[in-house]
C-alpha cells in the first residue's frame, strides 16, 4: 500500500485534506499528518519567513520522509518557496499545495489578483506566479488583497464570518483575467467568489489532488 505524508499549518485543512485525498486517489493509501501552525502564524506576525523557520520546515519535511512515505505534500502556500529550496535534499517526491495552481493561473492572461487572508502569502505566491509566467514568456501584472480579520476568524474556527468577509471583498473585484485564492482554507469559496466577480477563480486543493494522483500512478 502506498503512503503519503502531509504537512499542514492550518487546522481546518489538516482536518479535511486527508479524507478528501483518500476518496480522490482511487486506491487504498496510508496518510500521515503533521500539523505545525507555528509556520503560518510566525511569518504572518513577523512579515518574513526567517532562517529559523526554514530550518523548522526542513526538519518537518525530513520527519515526514522518515515515515517511509512514497510522497510528501506541503499544504500551505506560505511555505512554497522554501519547499523548492528543500527539494534537492529530499529523496521522496515533494509537492507544494500551489504548484499546479501556479502553472494553470498564468494560462488565463497577464492580469492576476491574489486574494488572501494571510499577508505572509504575498511574496511566495507572487514569486511563484512570476516564475511560471516567465516560463511562458509572459510579463504578469499581479495585485494582492488580504483580509486579516478573515484570517483571525479562520484561526478561531468561525468560518461563517471568514466566508462573509471574503465574499464581501469579492464584490469589489473587477478587471482581472484570473483570481487566485492564496490559502487552501479558502478553497470551498471558489465557485461562490467566481459567481460574484464573474472572473475565473482558482484554488489549490483540487489541482493539487490531481497532481498527487498523477504522481502516485507514476510510482
Amino acid at each position: 500500500m502506498k503512503s503519503i505524508a502531509l504537512i499542514h499549518t492550518v487546522k481546518t485543512v489538516a482536518v479535511s485534506f486527508d479524507e478528501t485525498l483518500k476518496h480522490f486517489v482511487g486506491e487504498e493509501i496510508k496518510v500521515h499528518n503533521l500539523w505545525d501552525d507555528f509556520l503560518a502564524n510566525d511569518p504572518n506576525e513577523r512579515g518574513e519567513f526567517t532562517i529559523e523557520n526554514r530550518n523548522r520546515l526542513f526538519h518537518d519535511i525530513k520527519a515526514a520522509e522518515m515515515t517511509g512515505a512514497d510522497l510528501i505534500v506541503v499544504t500551505c502556500s506560505t511555505l512554497t518557496p522554501v519547499v523548492g529550496m528543500i527539494r534537492p535534499f529530499v529523496k521522496t517526491p515533494l509537492i507544494a499545495i500551489d504548484d499546479a495552481m501556479g502553472r494553470k493561473a498564468v494560462t488565463y492572461g497577464e492580469h492576476i489578483l491574489i486574494l488572501a487572508t494571510a499577508a505572509s502569502t504575498r511574496e511566495p505566491l507572487t514569486d511563484k506566479l512570476m516564475a511560471e509566467g516567465a516560463k511562458l514568456g509572459k510579463m504578469l501584472h499581479i495585485d494582492f488583497r488580504d483580509n486579516s480579520q478573515a484570517f483571525q476568524a479562520m484561526k478561531a474556527l468561525d468560518m461563517e464570518r471568514h466566508d462573509a468577509l471574503l465574499l464581501e471583498m469579492a464584490e469589489e473585484i473587477r478587471g482581472y483575467d484570473c483570481v487566485v485564492l492564496a490559502q487552501a482554507s479558502m478553497a470551498h469559496l471558489d465557485q461562490r467568489i467566481e459567481a460574484v466577480c464573474k472572473i475565473p477563480v482558482l484554488s489549490s486543493p483540487q489541482l493539487c489532488l490531481e497532481q498527487i494522483k498523477e504522481t502516485l500512478e507514476s510510482i
